[in-house]
């Protein structure tokens, strides 16, 4: 033991915390034993000692590296990594290195203050428990945004922002002269002035723009979009350049185009709709052909709206489109990609109006064989604008039993069709089902997840949750959809041996991850399933497709859903082909929705050019535009998860107290998710409130197990909770487990 001043005494773990700050915040230096007793005050002969037994052991555990006998530096081959932060609600943030490796854990106090998507530089730190492994930033490389959206607090002296998951060590300050009329409670949107350093602790930053109050619903929504970044308004500029198109269509652009305004048409689409970008026509044909099939041939239309049309690339409508990329869906609103004039009104399929599509015109017979197609710049006139519930309830009036792939029976002149429409409905049904079945059998992997969905009044508040499920008429349109998609892709990718295919941004999704798919077969055994983790592609998605089916209706189906999900890799857009391993097929792009995702127009404007001979695009500016999009699709998808968490709880805070059923649905070491059976609400129990035992978390089984008593918890179990706590601004539910 040694002493330092004051007489206070030092034993191994201080002197092994000095030595780990000193080097972390050192990373690039070599540091001397006379430095390192000098900078660290170590004057008694012990305590020198005891450091150099310290720095042995660091140097062991390759934290250190031995430069000679008498100085060490940090080991930056293994101790300094660069990657992306990743800032958390629950503060349990964390680093992702670049060379995909795990996320490590990052303590607010080691985070610089850093803000999620910043690439940043870490210093891995000694490790005090060998299970944990734990982070530093010591260098904050690139700022992702430098908005900070949180709840103002002024007071006589001074103003500051409070951000909902209260998750930075200090303050963030806003000068009184930069508070643009900001007061107490209003949420706002912070600019950052000044970030910490050395000198100065705190954020300094200025008000852009005040939200509205805390708790009201638009200020809400709009706090969830500007906390990603994400616009809650539309320039006025571009809504006045879209006020200025020209949506007359014009005899000669008729003339041009393949024309189908007097074939039945319709849109099929959720019953809130307002853009509608797909159509399906449906009519009989052909004779010759239809003799060698042995059967009626179908002539089956898939219309776009022809958006590309009238936005034209590098136009101030398409900078704003490339910018967001997608469409966003809250809850309760819908923020477009492009301008409502465009979305809603010239490119929206609407009914008895002609407008202008891109189209895809298959030939095919009962079977849903495909005997030939072509690709078409079109006019239509849809007869009618359907909800799904509509068709629906046409198919099941006509005797199709939803869900058993089964179409409805033949219609007779006794019995003939009821519904309008409702003969050209259930032939689209027929074939779509074919279609499914053969997707399906050739590896398709079938994912039919609930989505949880609400009710919500005037105000905005939530007033019933229920939950979707994908029916027979959703269904329908999918497979057409997914078929038109497929059939571009392959125009463009599939060629001849030895011939190049032209650039094409096509929507890949890459093979699951071995790892997890033999722990999600590990998994399964314990519940008495079995499934393939090696063999051909067809053969493991088949395998799937067979335990999803095995478990439906079982209390593990959500389990084996959740770690089935987890073992998937994410969907991306990318002009280099991998295929789409989810839907089995070797080319696949998305060209059915360019008014709501901007790789759909990208597809479209270069499909135009190749029809025309032109020669193939530059690779890396779609790659980078693919890119983009992706992460754009990313981060609107964690804001709508946000929106739906957010009104989770709202719908929840008058309910404090009541029990419900729930299941397990994640596994945490800090706590356990339910899921409430009949409202499909989430929220966690925190690992103190499970009574009187410390529990181990077994991250490879989704279960967490007690010492003393060796009570399990196990993703999937059903349990009874008792709502907790509802917090709105950390869009937090807390269960405690219920007695009764």
């Amino acid at each position: 033991m040694g002493k330092k001043k004051g007489g206070k005494r030092l034993g191994k773990k201080q002197v092994s915390e000095l030595l780990q700050n000193l080097f972390q915040h050192n990373p690039n230096e070599t540091f001397s034993f006379k430095q390192i007793f000098k900078a660290l005050k170590f004057d008694t002969h012990p305590l020198k000692m005891l450091a150099i037994d310290v720095m042995e052991e660091m140097a062991w555990d390759d934290f250190l590296s031995k430069v000679s006998d008498n100085s060490y530096r940090l080991n930056m081959k293994t101790q300094v990594q660069e990657g992306i932060f990743r800032r958390k609600a629950t503060g349990r943030n964390s680093f992702v290195p670049d060379d995909g490796g795990t996320p490590v854990f990052v303590a607010e106090r080691n985070s610089m203050s850093a803000m999620d998507g910043d690439r940043v530089k870490v210093s891995y730190m000694a490790r005090r428990d060998k299970h944990i492994k734990e982070a530093m930033v010591v260098e904050i490389l690139k700022r992702a945004h430098d908005t900070i959206v949180g709840k103002l607090r002024v007071t006589k002296d001074i103003a500051f922002l409070v951000t909902p998951d209260s998750t930075f060590v200090h303050d963030i300050i806003i000068p009184k002269r930069k508070l643009k009329g900001g007061k107490s409670d209003d949420k706002a949107v912070v600019k950052v002035m000044q970030w910490p350093d050395s000198e100065h602790k705190n954020i300094i930053g200025e008000v852009i723009d005040i939200l509205g109050k805390t708790g009201e619903n638009n200020a809400e929504m709009h706090a969830i979009l500007a906390q990603y970044n994400l616009p809650y308004k539309y320039p006025k500029a571009v809504e006045e350049a879209a006020e200025k198109i020209d949506a007359t269509i014009t005899p000669q652009e008729i003339a041009r185009r393949e024309d189908f305004r007097d074939v039945f048409t319709c849109t099929i689409d959720p019953k809130d709709a307002k853009d509608f970008d797909d159509a399906l026509s449906i009519r009989a044909v052909g004779n010759g052909e239809a003799q060698k099939s042995k059967g009626q041939l179908w002539e089956v239309g898939v219309h776009i709206a022809d958006v590309s049309h009238y936005v034209k690339e590098g136009s101030m409508i398409d900078k704003e489109a490339v910018k967001r990329a997608t469409s966003i869906y809250l809850v309760d609103r819908t923020i477009p990609m492009l301008p409502e004039r465009l979305c809603n009104f010239i490119c929206s399929l609407r009914p008895n109006e002609e407008k202008l599509c891109y189209s895809v015109i298959f030939q095919m017979d009962d079977e849903a064989n495909v005997k030939s197609w072509h690709l078409a710049h079109t006019v239509i006139r849809s007869d009618r604008r359907f909800a799904y519930e509509e068709v629906q309830q046409i198919l099941e009036d006509n005797g199709v039993k939803d869900g058993t792939g089964e179409p409805a029976p033949p219609a007779t002149k006794k019995h003939p069709y009821k519904g309008e429409y409702a003969t050209e409905l259930i032939k689209l049904d027929a074939l779509a089902k074919k279609l499914r079945a053969a997707r399906f059998k050739n590896g398709s992997v079938k994912f039919d997840r609930e989505e949880l969905h609400f009710d919500i009044d005037e105000k905005g508040k939530p007033i019933r949750a229920y939950f979707k499920t994908s029916k027979d008429a959703n269904k329908l349109v999918e497979e057409f959809m997914l078929l038109a998609n497929k059939t571009v892709a392959e125009s463009v990718g599939k060629v001849k041996k030895g011939v190049k295919a032209k650039t094409l941004p096509y929507r890949i999704h890459d093979q699951p991850d071995p790892t997890k798919l033999e722990n999600l077969r590990e998994f399964v055994a314990k519940f008495g399933y079995k499934m393939k983790t090696s063999g051909t592609k067809g053969a493991i998605s088949r395998s799937l497709n067979a335990l999803m089916s095995s478990a439906e209706g079982t209390r593990e189906q959500n389990a084996i859903e959740t770690v089935a999900l987890r073992a998937m890799m994410k969907a991306k857009y990318s002009v280099h082909n991998i295929g789409h391993y989810g839907l089995a097929f070797d080319y696949y792009t998305h060209f059915t929705s360019p008014i709501r995702r901007y790789p759909d127009t990208m597809v479209h404007r270069l499909l135009t050019k190749y029809q025309e001979g032109a020669r193939s695009a530059n690779k890396d500016k779609y790659e980078e535009l693919c890119e983009h999009c992706s992460d754009m699709e990313q981060i609107s998808q964690n804001a709508e998860r946000d929106s739906i968490k957010y009104k989770m709880v709202e719908f929840m805070e008058d309910k404090i107290g009541n029990t419900y059923d729930a299941h397990i649905s994640g596994i945490q070491s800090y706590g356990i998710y339910a899921q409430i059976d009949e409202n499909h609400c989430e929220g966690m129990i925190p690992i103190r409130d499970l009574g009187d035992d410390y529990y181990d978390f077994d991250e490879k089984n989704y279960m967490i197990v007690g010492r003393r008593h060796h009570t399990k918890y196990q993703l999937g179990d059903p349990i009874r909770i008792q709502v907790a706590r509802a917090n709105l601004e950390k869009k937090q539910l807390d269960f405690t487990l219920a007695d009764d």
